[in-house]
């Protein structure tokens, strides 16, 4: 283990393992109350499937976390932060 800790880039892979394990959880908790909203709604008024909306509205916060996660080099990443701190710092002089 201490090798793989002396790598120049191992934070950033920590962080990235840490931040993976998060989408991970958000994502089975995503299913798991899903389900369990799914039964309810099933058991309690069958014809109107009213668990969709917060389906859906969730839904929509786990894909953004997914994105934050998996295309976190493309958009809005570690790169592109530096990128802007550089540019700032290039316009202070």
């Amino acid at each position: 283990m201490d090798q793989i800790e002396k790598h120049p880039r191992f934070e950033e892979a920590q962080r990235h393992a840490r931040n993976l394990r998060g989408f991970y959880t958000h994502a089975l908790v995503y299913i798991l109350v899903n389900a369990g909203l799914l039964g309810l709604n099933l058991l309690a008024s069958p014809g109107r499937y009213w668990f969709g909306f917060a389906a859906m509205g969730w839904g929509i916060g786990l894909v953004v976390h997914g994105i934050s996660v998996f295309a976190s080099g493309a958009w809005l990443g570690p790169e592109w932060e530096a990128r802007k701190v550089r540019e700032y710092l290039q316009r202070l002089g």
